[in-house]
């Protein structure tokens, strides 16, 4: 069935959430840089729900999953089923009482009448009554059976049994249809006729749409629109709500112990003998099935053990059973939901019925997640695969940057923010849309012109962010840069993947929206080294290999950086010493477990290496996590040929040593010129 939605006039108390597509973007950027892929990042933040700006909840699914299973439970504990069949007994056994009272009483009239002929037959009828009624069969079934042959003295016993059984048959054809309209009071021939009828035209409008004809349901619900007074608009719904109906009496019987439910059955079959009804209910129950496979099969679900102390009725039972039967459904929804698309499907007002209103907001916001993102631009889909588009490879990076740059003391940020106005810039005479870091040299006459586009003419004229444009100025200085970053599997370990790949980003971001001048190229390295773009870092994980080559990224960014002008430098970011190097025949050779000399061998290619980026005039800065004894002697004598600088962080600071480091040196390079 499709979502249904309904809508409401505003009266100030529905709060949306405050969710936009940039925020949903800044939620997934750590799985998704993490994992490198925006499909499992999607599927992480349906699961885990997310906090909107204004600091409200958006429950995820593993949350409303937690709201099921609490209210099944409470819908367990909350009565007893035993009560439905001590219900119907404890009637039956009414019914005795008042025919046994009634029987004494009239054998009593009988001898106060002073004609003993009279009192005579009324003592054998007596017997003969009582002999019966002791005999009486002690499962429901039999009671009924009896009862229904028995010859009443009590008019009132009589038309209490009749009473009980119109109810029974009442109750026991809700399995069957929604709900019994209030005009049919009891299950009289006329009645059940009129059930064989609508049963008999129900199973044939199937038939004839399973037939690709037309099924006429108008007509259908014309003549027998009364016993459906929640008025189903479709066929669909109809059928749905009549396998409901039916699903939770089979969840009623499967959760009663194996007596009551021999006993209810065999009542059942009894109060429906009816063979043409039974046959018609039996083929609809066939083609519900067919049509619903997930309700399952008669008879093979578990049930549910409900344990609490206060007897059900009938009513209250098939309630249960219902409310249980949607929870279930919606939990089996919510389990197999593997994209937010699918999400679509859940029926938000049954949702809100079941789980209220928080939830039912939080699956709205859910399922449109994905379209907020492809409407701003930040996802496009290529090749049916969900990516990310130009704009939010820009946002993750900004993203990366923002966060990097909020976590610098401000002493620290006023320190080594570099100027891009004064010595060293000259104005171009060109400007550029305002992005985050640039400085606020605004192009007044371009924003207003942005503004009046975007609203039209006439005053005030209001400004947004998006229309603010700056002047843009030209760098007299430039810088090329290769950042070599470790993607050996221990980066993995001890939380240091995630933040030196935000770094990698967040440098990317700095250098391309800041010195767009300047040339940025990054490298990964595990077992090889090998360029990454731009367009494929997000979804750059850690290599399943071992291996650390800094020798052969030293190697491809001295040839990157050949083909550069300006100061030239490589950042690289690493956690471990060199373990691996490319032979003269061209194969990386893992040194690990060779033992002491051909370690050796991987060292002093790796020095080799580093003394041809010297000879270049390349600086090589090294960035080293939780740095063991061997690989900071490795890195100081590296820097000491090199004459770069050698950096000993943790994961926690190694953003605010990258970002300060490289805007320490660009603002010396510009003083310098």
């Amino acid at each position: 069935m499709p979502a249904r939605f309904t809508y409401s006039r505003w009266d100030g108390t529905q709060t949306p959430f405050s969710v936009d597509a940039d925020g949903i973007l800044d939620e997934l950027a750590d799985d998704l840089m993490y994992h490198g892929d925006l499909d499992s990042a999607l599927r992480r933040l349906m699961r885990e729900g997310m906090t909107d700006k204004d600091g409200k909840r958006i429950e995820g699914l593993r949350e409303m999953m937690e709201r099921i299973r609490q209210r099944k439970k409470e819908l367990e504990e909350s009565g007893d089923l035993g009560g439905v069949y001590s219900e119907i007994a404890e009637a039956l056994q009414d019914v005795i009482d008042e025919e046994r009272h009634a029987v004494e009483n009239a054998v009593r009239e009988a001898e106060n009448s002073g004609d003993e002929r009279r009192a005579e037959t009324a003592r054998d009828a007596a017997m003969e009554r009582n002999f019966r009624l002791d005999m009486m069969p002690e499962d429901l079934a039999g009671m009924v059976r009896e009862l229904q042959s028995y010859d009443f003295e009590s008019p009132e016993a009589r038309q209490r049994f009749e009473e009980l059984m119109d109810k029974l048959r009442q109750q026991m054809m809700q399995q069957v249809v929604d709900q019994m309209a209030e005009g049919i009071q009891d299950m009289s021939p006329e009645n059940m006729a009129r059930m064989k009828d609508m049963m008999a035209a129900l199973n044939n409008m199937i038939e004839a749409r399973e037939q690709g004809e037309d099924p006429h349901f108008e007509e259908f619900m014309e003549q027998f629109g009364d016993f459906f007074p929640e008025n189903p608009q479709t066929l669909d719904e109809l059928l749905e709500n009549m396998a409901q109906r039916m699903q939770a009496m089979q969840d009623f019987m499967n959760s009663l112990t194996p007596e009551q439910r021999s006993q209810l059955q065999q009542l059942s079959d009894q109060l429906m003998e009816d063979m043409d009804l039974n046959w018609q209910v039996q083929q609809l129950g066939q083609k519900l099935q067919s049509m619903f496979p997930q309700q399952g099969p008669p008879g093979q679900q578990q049930g549910y053990n409900f344990r609490g102390e206060t007897p059900m009725d009938m009513q209250q039972a098939m309630d249960a059973m219902r409310e249980m039967g949607q929870l279930s459904e919606m939990e089996a929804m919510l389990q197999q939901s593997r994209n937010p698309a699918q999400l679509a499907e859940v029926d938000i007002e049954k949702m809100r019925d079941l789980l209220g209103e928080d939830a039912a907001r939080s699956m709205e916001q859910l399922a449109k997640i994905v379209k907020q993102l492809e409407d701003a631009g930040l996802v496009h889909r290529k090749d049916g695969k969900l990516e990310l588009s130009p704009r939010g490879l820009r946002a993750i990076g900004n993203s990366a940057l923002r966060e990097l740059f909020s976590k610098l003391s401000k002493d620290k940020f006023g320190q080594h923010r570099i100027a891009r106005d004064g010595s060293g810039h000259e104005r171009t005479y060109d400007s550029k849309p305002y992005e985050f870091g640039d400085p606020f040299r605004l192009d007044l006459q371009r924003t207003i012109r942005n503004a009046i586009s975007r609203n039209g003419t006439g005053t005030p004229v209001r400004l947004l962010p998006e229309d603010f444009e700056i002047e843009r100025t030209e760098h007299t200085t430039r810088s090329s840069t290769v950042l070599m970053l470790d993607l050996s599997y221990s980066m993995v370990q001890a939380g240091r993947f995630l933040p030196a790949k935000k770094v990698a980003m967040a440098l990317h971001s700095l250098i391309t929206s800041q010195f767009p001048r300047d040339y940025i190229s990054i490298l990964g390295f595990s077992s090889i080294a090998y360029p990454i773009t731009h367009e494929d870092l997000p979804g750059i994980s850690w290599d399943q290999e071992y291996g650390t080559n800094m020798q052969h990224g030293f190697a491809l960014a001295r040839k990157l950086l050949a083909q550069q002008t300006g100061t030239k430098q490589i950042i690289m970011i690493t956690d471990g010493e060199p373990t691996s190097h490319i032979t003269p025949d061209g194969y990386p050779w893992f040194t690990y477990f060779d033992g002491y000399e051909a370690q050796q061998l991987t060292a002093e290619a790796t020095m080799r290496e580093v003394m041809r980026c010297t000879k270049d005039n390349i600086t090589i800065n090294s960035f080293v996590l939780d740095a063991s004894g061997s690989l900071r002697k490795f890195v100081e004598q590296m820097a000491q040929v090199n004459h770069g600088r050698a950096f000993f962080t943790t994961p926690e600071t190694l953003g605010d040593y990258v970002l300060v480091d490289f805007l320490e040196n660009r603002r010396k390079m510009s003083r310098a010129r």
